[in-house]
């Protein structure tokens, strides 16, 4: 397109705007903070649903039947040794019979290649999204703990830890930190859409929901 024909196709729309009235930009967008107000069983619920469309595999327990859970998962997966940050309670492993592997030293990425499994717990898991968010706290360690072991076995506390929204829960997180947001096992997709698990993190999510 010439100079000429630019400018006789702009004075044209100027000329068909020229009566239009001015609209002012809104101050408020009102974007909706959450999706729902139900209450915490009706979050767990949904988070449980939007895990699941993830394809990370649910479970529910209470208390009491954690350390056999846990032991269960990790037997099905036949995972021989597993990775323990600082914070996971002991009693969560008690039925194991997987080595447990601690963050001393620290552990070089090759000894993490070399563990089937890490159990941890979680900063928050937002209920709208499916997402687990990680922030370097107790029980979870740093971030190539949960990211280079095939396994990732995931604790959440209900309802304490579930929040219904991304905008509710990042004022109750620490932006200094080292966020890590997860929704379902590793995947990419190339150009013709052939899914592939396990490249930038666990190919294998197993979430537990505790209710407390």
């Amino acid at each position: 397109m010439n100079d000429s024909a630019r400018a006789r196709i702009l004075a044209r729309i100027r000329a068909a705007v020229a009566d239009a009235p001015e609209v002012p930009p809104p101050d408020d967008r009102a974007y909706l903070e959450r999706h729902t107000d139900d209450g915490p069983a009706a979050l767990l619920d949904l988070l449980h649903r939007n895990l699941a469309d993830y394809r990370a595999t649910v479970h529910r327990t209470t208390p009491t039947g954690l350390a056999p859970l846990i032991a269960t998962i990790l037997r099905g997966h036949g995972a021989r040794t597993v990775v323990v940050p600082d914070g996971v309670p002991d009693s969560w492993l008690t039925a194991t019979a997987a080595e447990r592997r601690r963050d001393d030293g620290p552990l070089t990425a090759a000894e993490l290649d070399g563990c089937d499994a890490v159990v941890s717990g979680c900063a928050l898991a937002v209920a709208e999204t499916g997402t687990l968010v990680l922030d370097a706290g107790p029980a979870q360690g740093r971030r190539a703990l949960t990211l280079v072991p095939d396994l990732h076995v995931c604790v959440v506390r209900a309802p304490a830890q579930i929040v219904p929204s991304v905008p509710l829960a990042l004022p109750l997180l620490d932006p200094a930190r080292p966020l890590t947001w997860i929704s379902g096992p590793s995947a990419t997709s190339d150009i013709e859409l052939d899914r592939v698990e396990g490249v930038h993190g666990p190919r294998r999510l197993e979430v537990i929901l505790l209710r407390e």
